[in-house]
């Protein structure tokens, strides 16, 4: 749920470029479902047939030939329009598909397509166990490499499992995968609760949404110019962004029966002529894409990950976040924590959540587990190793007789009047500003100053924090 946050990498696509573009062919006609192939139904998905329900047990001769018109006649309509504008193209081929398309295969291995493997067959993994898609995933390797020379190195399955990422993943060949929709630049999996046996994934995201799959879903897009639209719109967003200094990855997914139909054709043909007019664009395939990325970006393993850590760990290294304070700690490990937590902010919730949450005692204990600032602990050497080099940054270590005597008044005042230590996130501060803060402060009442300090307290968890975890 964090990903990148608010400062996402540069990519440096080659040539400056401000977007970069990937177009993306799903060959699957002849590996959708169907009795011929052992099916136990015929498909219903992604067809002129909205709504399609599968037949048990029978032929569906309408959605046979819907599919097959892929693979005779859309295939070579868009074959002929994406080499003909020099585009690079990524395939994703379901292997069955492939291995029934020879003379498709042999087109796009002349057009130097990339080929990526999109499974064994076209059909929904959900209720498979996981043997059998782990050697479903096997043995679509190996038909693709008998199909066209040699293994894929990259994968999208598409109508995936819970285990379909983490099988490709561990499975180990592949450069790079596609099944999430998450983001608008590569980033690399680490296998987040699966333990570290399975090696780093490079993943470089996918569309559903500027997918001419939306002709054959409901609420989608009804003619050429919707669909022309939205992509146009999609691509001059990402421009713009990428030229303000931001640049991202624009994915484009076409169907051979959908894109392929020349209602449609007309409308990527435009868009593809808007593309190619601007000249800060990178069009790339995805195995392109991944070999740039692995050279600028590699991987970078976080050198503390909160939310992999037993509770012992755990609880020693960010007990004394909250001074004196382990119990906040051994709470917030109790709590949802994944790796939007890994993070100095996110963990910072995680921790403050339980703070607030606590009983009015507990925070007022947490209070006055606070030193006094300058005071009889700093002067014995009795302060925790946060505290006094928090209280040295500030230069309260190296305090004059008169300055001292001031910082004593003030505490004892201070004490006296609300019950709890003088508590200020000194990180940046000088003494002037904390003492004008300090006799500030002590004309507060008692309760406006109680939130107050509750503030300071979250506030100096954080620059521990910060010092801990990347922001």
């Amino acid at each position: 749920m964090r990903g990148y946050g608010a400062s996402p990498p540069d990519p440096q696509w080659p040539g400056g470029a401000a977007v970069c573009v990937q177009i993306v062919v799903n060959y699957e006609e002849g590996g959708e479902n169907c009795v011929l192939h052992g099916d136990a139904a015929s498909e219903a998905f992604l067809s002129e047939i909205v709504g399609a329900q599968p037949w048990p047990g029978q032929r569906h001769w309408n959605m046979e030939s819907l599919y097959e018109y892929g693979a005779r006649a859309g295939f070579w309509r868009l074959y002929r329009m994406l080499t003909g504008a020099q585009v690079p193209v990524t395939v994703f081929g379901v292997a069955s598909a492939l291995a029934r398309g020879p003379d498709q295969v042999a087109a796009m291995q002349e057009a130097g397509w990339e080929i990526a493997t999109h499974g064994l067959k076209w059909i929904d993994y959900r209720d498979h166990d996981e043997a059998a898609e782990r050697a479903d995933l096997d043995a679509a390797i190996a038909l693709h490499a008998e199909v066209t020379g040699e293994r894929p190195r990259g994968l999208y399955l598409g109508r995936t499992s819970v285990n379909s990422v983490r099988l490709a993943a561990a499975e180990g060949g592949f450069d790079w995968i596609a099944d999430t929709y998450d983001d608008d630049l590569p980033y690399w999996l680490d296998h987040d609760g699966h333990g570290n046996a399975i090696a780093p994934q490079l993943v470089v995201p996918y569309t559903l949404d500027a997918n001419d799959m939306r002709f054959a879903t409901a609420q989608g897009f009804n003619c050429g110019d919707q669909f022309f639209a939205y992509l146009r719109d999609s691509f001059d967003t990402l421009l713009a962004e990428g030229r303000a200094g931001r640049p991202a990855m624009m994915s484009v997914g076409l169907h051979c029966r959908l894109a392929g139909r020349p209602g449609r054709a007309a409308a990527l043909a435009r868009f593809l002529d808007h593309v190619r007019a601007q000249d800060d664009v990178w069009l790339a395939t995805r195995g392109e894409i991944a070999r740039h990325w692995m050279a600028v970006h590699p991987y970078r393993a976080p050198a503390l990950r909160p939310s992999r850590m037993d509770r012992d760990a755990f609880v020693a290294r960010f007990g004394g976040v909250f001074e004196h304070s382990p119990w906040i700690a051994e709470r917030a490990f109790a709590l949802e924590l994944g790796p939007a937590h890994d993070s100095a902010g996110g963990l910072h919730n995680a921790l403050a959540r339980v703070f607030r949450s606590a009983g009015a005692d507990e925070r007022l204990a947490v209070l006055k587990a606070h030193p006094d600032l300058a005071g009889k602990l700093a002067a014995a050497r009795r302060l925790t190793p946060e505290s006094a080099a928090e209280q040295a940054s500030a230069g309260l270590d190296a305090l004059t007789d008169a300055e001292r005597a001031r910082f004593t008044r003030l505490n004892e005042a201070y004490v006296k009047k609300f019950g709890f230590p003088f508590i200020i996130a000194v990180k940046g501060l000088t003494k002037e500003a904390i003492l004008a803060a300090f006799e500030r402060r002590l004309g507060n009442d008692r309760d406006a100053e109680l939130a107050t300090a509750c503030r300071q307290v979250e506030r100096i968890a954080l620059l521990r924090l910060k010092d801990m975890l990347p922001h």
